[in-house]
């Protein structure tokens, strides 16, 4: 919708993409359409569809303006929205796995992926194989001639383990196989999935796209060899999300960056923090110089966000339910990209097949949310007091 071709940076497209003030009378923000009849002028202008919109569900100003501006965001063809993440993961299987197909899937993946993969999928006829998410280039030992998609999410959900996307991509583009991307820890902003070989780009824009944990959104993103097949998929099952929840997005996508970059720095600085604090066994933060992953988070991402785990060392239930029932400002609470900090005790021994998680003590997952670094310290650090005593 910009008047100007010319290079921007990632800041200023934020700010610009998707807006077009005069098709809305001046105002800056696209405003909210809600509805779902459209009205035709003319018998020849329903007959040829010769308008931009048709019908509620099929978009509307408010949507074409969000998926504009991650189109360009992204960089890739087309841009589909879904009234949830898991709703945007589980249309883009649909649209490549039909019975008797095969998929691979990482096994660090966001748990509802898997679930859907083992009885949506498995229902009907399409088979899975989950891989350990470190396998890089070694994925191809896995590819069969029924292998129809590889889905990866880097790092990983819970456990942070890093992908080698490019590798994985070249073996799979290398069979004919589409690579599907999770791309939600990092952004559009600090991953690039197109110019690293992924064919289909997904978010669960409830998180840091929204930014206010008060909206559920699902993003695709597509490149031009995918597109009609996704296209195709959304439209046959009546996806489309509500357009509040489209407007939210569209308002957090202005500030990404500047909390992006917030909660990057205190996620960094907590995850050092914790590291060096007796209960903690270990952190797992990509960013982090001593993680496993780094190398490839300095290759391929430009940043981190405010999402990491810790594994404390062994200690009781009781003990954990000290430290984590009186926390203040660390919410216990699924999701996570908003303002506020939240902590999530998980153990992914129930649902790994592959890979095994020998922790001794128990892991949390934090996200660093906007609140002042000391204030999030104190908490931690009275919780780690409440856990000392009652070990």
């Amino acid at each position: 919708m910009s008047k100007t071709k010319r290079p921007r940076k990632q800041h200023t497209t934020l700010a610009h993409a998707g807006r077009d003030p005069a098709r809305f009378d001046g105002f800056v923000n696209t405003p909210v359409y809600r509805g779902s009849t459209v009205l035709y002028p003319t018998l020849e202008c329903i007959e040829k569809d010769a308008q931009d919109f048709s019908y509620g569900r099929l978009g509307t100003p408010t949507v074409e303006a969000l998926q504009s501006a991650l189109i360009e965001l992204e960089g890739g063809d087309a841009t589909l929205l879904t009234p949830s993440g898991l709703s945007a993961i589980s249309t883009v299987l649909l649209a490549f796995a039909s019975s008797g197909d095969h998929i691979l899937v990482a096994d660090s993946v966001y748990r509802p992926t898997r679930r859907f993969c083992d009885n949506v999928l498995k229902r009907l006829g399409v088979s899975t194989t989950y891989y350990d998410p470190c396998i890089g280039a070694g994925i191809a030992d896995l590819i069969t001639d029924k292998t129809k998609l590889v889905f990866t999410e880097s790092p990983g959900s819970q456990t942070f383990e890093m992908q080698d996307i490019p590798a994985i991509a070249d073996a799979a583009h290398a069979r004919g196989v589409v690579v599907v991307m999770d791309n939600t820890w990092a952004t559009p902003l600090y991953f690039k999935p197109f110019a690293h070989g992924v064919d289909v780009s997904i978010h669960a824009a409830t998180k840091y796209i929204v930014g206010h944990a008060d909206a559920m959104l699902g993003v695709i993103t597509t490149n031009a060899a995918t597109t009609a097949r996704v296209a195709k998929t959304h439209d046959e099952l009546g996806l489309c999300p509500g357009p509040e929840d489209v407007y939210l997005a569209l308002r957090g996508l202005r500030s990404l960056h500047v909390r992006l970059e917030r909660h990057q720095q205190t996620g960094l600085a907590l995850a050092d923090w914790l590291a060096a604090h007796p209960e903690v066994d270990r952190v797992l933060h990509p960013a982090r110089p001593n993680d496993p992953g780094y190398a490839l988070w300095q290759r391929d991402f430009t940043g981190a966000s405010g999402l990491f785990s810790i594994v404390l060392k062994p200690t009781s239930r009781d003990a954990l339910a000290a430290m984590l029932d009186d926390l203040e400002l660390f919410g216990m609470g699924y999701s996570w990209g908003g303002y506020e900090s939240l902590i999530l005790p998980f153990d992914p021994r129930r649902y790994r097949s592959v890979t095994t998680w020998d922790a001794k003590g128990p892991a949390l997952r934090l996200h660093a949310g906007l609140e002042h670094i000391d204030d999030l310290k104190a908490d931690l650090e009275a919780g780690f007091a409440r856990l000392a005593a009652n070990s």
